[in-house]
């Protein structure tokens, strides 16, 4: 089975530099380059699927967002904020040395993603939105916000691939198989000979000083950046998302980029995209002529 090279990009932050992991498939030396980056509490791992089938025609690069996978802790949880994930990307994407690339987030790696098709002079050629947009819904911000950076520790992978189901169940069926396979790279040993989470509970700080004023500023900045983009865009959403409302995502199909709306039956929020008919959505977007 054809896996990934685990490389390191520097960073710079308000401390010093940091490093960031990236997952990188296919040919290094391809031009056609897709970045595939994660949702809050995820990794670059969980594109393995897509990315082994993009990567005989693209360059599939899967970074681990600082803080979480094999990427550093940053030393100022502040830091832990989308304008230095979106400062971070940009860093990899100089080392990419790519003149174009397609970009596919899912939730925050969504946000991410329109934060760098809207800077001047963006690379961003195509860009997949996985269920988020603009408007987060408040509900969501307040269930992902009551686990968020609480760790725990389990006695064995399928211990905490069962834990973390009973809190992910809104990603839709998945055999046993495909779950724990989701699951083992977010897991490190605990040293004690069990297994605790791949990610700096700090990450949770920035999403507890949210205010509902933060949160309305923040989306309407959103909305200014999506509204500014011209890249064809691909949305992406599962039928009983409680993050990304159907208003909102009918209000992107007609706003800024004019997304074209997809949504998943049997799905919340967010598609996983393993299963071979939430893949071949995206990979006939991403390699449409």
């Amino acid at each position: 089975m054809t896996e990934p090279r685990l490389r390191h990009v520097s960073c710079l932050d308000t401390r010093g530099l940091h490093r960031m992991a990236y997952w990188e498939w296919g040919d290094p030396a391809n031009p056609s380059v897709v970045v595939c980056v994660h949702g809050l509490t995820r990794q670059g791992r969980d594109f393995d699927a897509l990315a082994r089938d993009l990567c005989a025609t693209r360059r599939v690069v899967c970074p681990d967002v600082v803080g979480r996978g094999r990427s550093d802790w940053l030393a100022d949880p502040a830091g832990y904020a989308v304008p230095t994930y979106v400062a971070d990307m940009v860093t990899l994407l100089a080392r990419l040395d790519a003149e174009q690339v397609d970009w596919v987030g899912t939730s925050m790696g969504g946000l991410i993603g329109i934060g760098v098709a809207a800077l001047q002079g963006s690379p961003v050629r195509r860009l997949v939105l996985n269920d988020v947009g603009p408007r987060i819904e408040p509900a969501a911000m307040l269930r992902i916000g009551s686990y968020v950076g609480q760790g725990g520790t389990w006695p064995t992978v399928e211990a905490a691939a069962e834990a973390m189901w009973a809190l992910s169940t809104g990603f839709g069926s998945h055999t046993r198989e495909e779950w724990l396979e989701l699951t083992r790279p977010l897991l490190r040993p605990d040293g004690q000979g069990g297994w605790m989470l791949r990610y700096d509970p700090a990450i949770a700080r920035p999403l507890q000083s949210i205010t509902p004023q933060l949160a309305a500023a923040g989306e309407a900045v959103l909305w200014q950046l999506y509204d500014g983009l011209r890249c064809p865009t691909l949305l992406l959403r599962g039928a009983q998302s409680d993050l990304l409302s159907a208003q909102t995502a009918a209000q992107m199909s007609t706003r800024g980029p004019r997304a074209r709306l997809v949504e998943f039956e049997g799905v919340g929020h967010a598609p996983t995209l393993v299963h071979e008919g939430q893949r071949a959505v995206v990979r006939d977007f991403l390699l449409a002529p």
